[in-house]
């Protein structure tokens, strides 16, 4: 999912709650300096209305004046320029508000706003600088987003050194593609060149890219093709304005990426504000599993330890979105060989080619066996798996940020390794613990593309309310399997 609107004020909602914090801080310290020694307290109806008043205008003059734009590339001068401009603005709306409702309070409070003015041009500045330097560590050792880089052989240099430079984004250039000559295997400024035009698809398909920046000298050829395969995978695509040339993709926006104007296609795209509800949500549902997931481990461990002596959690290798790999957790309901197993029983795998493994009795599973009389009994294992009991340590998953409560089915690394450009889309988001193919059938889709479809739609219609459906529809089906059991 990709956080369109970059630019929005809504990226620095930390600063605007910053500000909020210290003109709270200001004023209740101005009205404790203006009053002590006369003993009036802070009451409703003498401070208190009006604080909440100022924390408005705070909040009006922060859109309006668009104080926050370019704020991690500022110095300490323009910084201090900006401050005295931000806090000069509150102070001529709240004197403004003091004199148009005239009350008897007025006169008392104004005196407190100049105060508050003062103290709150030290705190507002040095609180900024503060918060940009641990701001600057922290995009330093983090990478939130691997960036592949396309471009020709000429400009390669000067391309990775502006985004380089750039100090708004978290992303870190992973690789380059040199489309004009073949420069596979030496480095540009310290980036790997992985692949030409011809072999850069195939690259990206094994590999975690979340991005790609498109930068073609004017005298060069446009690769068009490539940047259509690009999109087929789901994969988010900056083209640089000055070269564009054209996209067939239905989302678009034109952004800032370092120095450089570029139009951006997506498969799908997420205001701030959405992804910061889902992630809130993601959150919150996170704490809740991890509690329930501790409560049922009480219950799970002795009788894991009786009918298979081992690990009582499995861990496995997965693919996340994009590509980024990370270690998911279950309750294990499998024997300790079961993965030295799989092997033996791929022949009887309902899923076509092997893009997912389903089959109908897995002798793997704990307590599963086949009776007498053609039977399967499911057994301990298969209770869990039925109930879907041994899914909930995938919410500590959730909570570190590598799943999220919705999404898709994160594929095992082997099935990644077969996948197609087309089949790459379905991971453009993060993996989910339930998902649109879960409640549309799940065990009975034998069709890998059917999957892939629903994956997709997920992906291009979703929406807050869709998740919600989703997550309702999941524990529907869930009661639905205890009652048929």
């Amino acid at each position: 999912m990709y956080q369109k609107g970059r630019s929005n004020w809504l990226k620095h909602f930390d600063f605007l709650i910053l500000d909020l914090l210290c003109v709270n801080f200001s004023f209740l310290a101005a009205f404790f300096l203006k009053n002590v020694g006369n003993n009036i307290s802070f009451t409703k109806e003498n401070a208190g209305n009006f604080l909440l008043v100022i924390n408005i205008i705070v909040i009006m003059v922060a859109v309006l004046s668009r104080t926050y734009k370019n704020i991690l590339k500022r110095g300490f001068y323009k910084e201090l320029v900006n401050v005295l401009k931000f806090v000069i603005l509150i102070f001529l709306a709240s004197v403004f508000y003091l004199f148009a409702i005239n009350t008897e309070s007025s006169n008392h409070l104004r005196d407190t706003v100049y105060i508050m003015a003062v103290i709150l041009v030290f705190v507002d500045y040095f609180s900024r600088v503060i918060y940009k330097r641990f701001l600057r560590y922290v995009l330093k050792n983090t990478e939130d987003r691997s960036m592949l880089v396309v471009t020709t052989s000429d400009i390669a240099a000067d391309v990775v050194n502006h985004l380089k430079r750039n100090d708004l984004e978290t992303f870190k250039i992973s690789a380059l593609v040199i489309v004009d000559k073949n420069m596979t295997g030496k480095k540009i400024n310290g980036v790997n060149v992985v692949a030409q035009e011809n072999d850069a698809a195939d690259y990206i398909c094994r590999e975690w890219v979340d991005e790609v920046f498109v930068d073609i000298h004017n005298d060069k050829d446009y690769p068009s093709k490539l940047i259509s395969e690009f999109e087929t995978m789901g994969l988010v695509v900056h083209n640089r304005l000055a070269n564009f040339t054209n996209a067939d993709t239905k989302r678009q926006m034109v952004e800032k990426i370092g120095p450089y104007t570029v139009l951006t296609s997506t498969i799908s795209s997420a205001s701030a504000l959405q992804l910061f509800v889902k992630r809130a949500f993601d959150i919150f549902g996170g704490i809740i599993g991890c509690i329930l997931t501790a409560v049922l481990f009480v219950f799970i461990a002795p009788v894991m330890k009786i009918k298979s002596p081992g690990p009582i959690f499995f861990k496995q290798e997965r693919v996340g979105k994009n590509g980024k790999r990370f270690m998911l957790y279950k309750f294990r309901t499998m024997y300790l060989d079961a993965e030295e197993r799989k092997k033996e029983l791929m022949e009887q795998n309902r899923i076509k080619d092997g893009m997912m493994f389903k089959i109908e009795f897995d002798e793997r599973i704990i307590g599963c066996k086949q009776l007498e009389n053609g039977k399967i009994k499911r057994g301990f294992g298969g209770w869990l798996r039925k109930l879907s009991i041994d899914e909930f340590p995938q919410f500590l998953n959730v909570l570190k940020g590598d799943m999220s409560m919705v999404g898709t089915r994160p594929p095992t690394v082997d099935e990644w390794e077969k996948y197609e450009l087309h089949h790459r889309a379905r991971l453009a988001i993060k993996p989910g613990i339930t998902g649109m193919w879960q409640v549309n059938g799940r065990s009975k889709i034998t069709d890998f593309e059917k999957v892939v479809e629903l994956d997709t739609q997920y992906i291009r219609e979703w929406s807050l309310v869709l998740d919600i459906k989703i997550l309702l529809k999941t524990v529907f089906t869930v009661f639905k399997r205890e009652g048929s059991m």
